[in-house]
């Protein structure tokens, strides 16, 4: 199978399957000599792991992290760093039924024709529980970004027909949603009470800020900032849209109103510097970097595995037959919150790998 490794520079191929042994990444293009340890990457995948409140999965892991190589007395020695997470809540026999059954909403039909044979106990590869190489690769990206001044703030925008109004940094996290509104939260756990009561399920927006980020990160043509942000988030399995900046929006305006301003201010040297008046951009320009922040967003989709009857076909062998199928297990009634730090690691990985690509666009640089 192609297409498991991420990055240029720093290149992060992730591993496993959701009902296998263990998950896992291996990073490579890791700077020498940063600190790390597996509490680093554990704080990351706390925020992603199941079974944290009925907005999850009843799965129950810890999802706990082993660092196996590339460290050596608590500091990154260059070399790749492999790190592993067992799986122990597997309910395979949940999935038996599934064997010659495609699941609306999943990738069970093309996996099968492409490849000749799916692991059927909850998708294999194209599972969710394929993300955590991704926040594994983000927690050490993200480590290396925060020591260059660049921070992030992920969260839920929306679920379902519920959208946050207001934006409370120290709010996310105090609700199961992820969402920086505690109005928007109550409202959310109302609809989210009546799709599980209906066998169903929900979507979301997420949206993503990167503070601190410098002008000119990206490559003007193929490998725009905002270019290589859309793939990272379009291969999560869920995310269904992306939009940076007004987005949409954009094309029911004309040049004078989605054009940002600039002008002059002074830096905290106390030296001018050029801001922007606004940020219709969404901190891009040319496919890199402006100086703004930098603002995204993700559309995903509702869980596509329900309880409620659904048609689909069964094939066994070179037959085939319309049937229908009622999903059972344990499964997200929204992905959304566990999605956002998904958002948040994939946006830190490709950011970290322009950068550091950005760092031999000049000679004087170079010379330094």
């Amino acid at each position: 199978m192609a297409g498991s490794t991420f990055g240029n520079l720093y290149r992060v191929t992730t591993w496993g399957e959701s009902h296998g042994k263990a998950l896992g990444a291996v990073i490579d293009g890791c700077p020498a000599g940063m600190p790390l340890e597996e509490t680093d990457i554990q704080a990351l995948l706390d925020r992603r792991k199941p079974g944290q409140s009925k907005a999850s999965t009843a799965r129950k892991e810890a999802d706990r992290c082993e660092i196996l190589s590339g460290v050596f007395e608590g500091k990154t020695t260059g070399t790749p760093i492999s790190v592993i997470v067992w799986n122990a809540d597997q309910h395979s026999k949940d999935y038996s039924d599934l064997a010659e059954v495609y699941r609306p909403g999943h990738a069970d039909y093309p996996y099968q024709v492409k490849y000749g044979i799916r692991d059927y106990r909850g998708g294999g590869r194209s599972s969710g529980r394929e993300t955590i190489g991704r926040v594994i690769g983000g927690a050490v990206a993200e480590k290396i970004l925060s020591a260059l001044g660049i921070h992030f703030l992920t969260y839920a925008k929306a679920i379902g027909p519920v959208t946050a109004e207001n934006v409370d940094p120290a709010y996310i996290s105090q609700n199961p949603f992820y969402l920086p509104d505690p109005k928007a939260a109550e409202e959310a756990e109302k609809i989210l009470d009546q799709a599980r009561k209906d066998e169903d399920s929900l979507g979301g927006i997420i949206e993503c800020r990167v503070l601190g980020l410098p002008v000119g990160i990206g490559e003007p043509v193929f490998d725009k900032l905002d270019a290589e942000l859309a793939k990272a988030m379009l291969s999560i399995g869920a995310v269904k849209g992306f939009e940076i900046g007004a987005g949409f929006r954009a094309a029911r305006t004309r040049g004078s109103e989605n054009n940002d301003g600039f002008t002059l201010s002074v830096d905290d040297e106390g030296k001018p510097a050029i801001v922007k008046t606004s940020n219709h951009s969404g901190g891009t320009l040319g496919g890199m970097s402006d100086g703004g922040d930098l603002l995204f967003r993700v559309a995903v989709k509702p869980t596509p595995s329900i309880s409620q009857t659904q048609e689909t076909v069964r094939q066994h062998g070179d037959t085939c037959e319309e049937t229908e199928i009622r999903i059972h297990g344990r499964h997200d009634p929204v992905i959304v919150p566990r999605a956002v730090v998904v958002v948040e690691s994939m946006a830190a990985m490709t950011i970290l790998d322009l950068y550091l690509r950005n760092s031999v666009d000049r000679m004087d640089e170079l010379t330094k």
